[in-house]
């Protein structure tokens, strides 16, 4: 089975958000077989930053959907979606 690459987009609640403790939230909240693969931050309006973080998960039934809920689940995210997604 191979694997797939997403970026997905994740919106914090606040711009007072400190982003360093929640990319180690989403870290956290990763299922198994997922991991993280470098973490961009763009800046959206008024100090509020978003984060990009580009996850590796296995391609199977479901793809990103899992890593989606949890990282919804997480506290200090307003919206998640998903950028792209490609093979590797």
């Amino acid at each position: 089975m191979g694997k797939v690459a997403a970026k997905v987009k994740v919106m914090p609640d606040s711009p007072e958000i400190d982003l360093d403790a929640l990319q180690e939230r989403l870290e956290s909240a990763l299922p198994e077989g997922a991991k993280i693969n470098g973490v961009e931050r763009e800046e959206v309006a008024f100090g509020l930053v978003a984060l990009y973080p580009t996850v590796i998960v296995p391609d199977g039934a479901g793809g990103t959907e899992t890593v989606e809920e949890n990282f919804t689940d997480v506290e200090g995210v307003e919206s998640v979606g998903v950028e792209n997604v490609g093979r590797i």
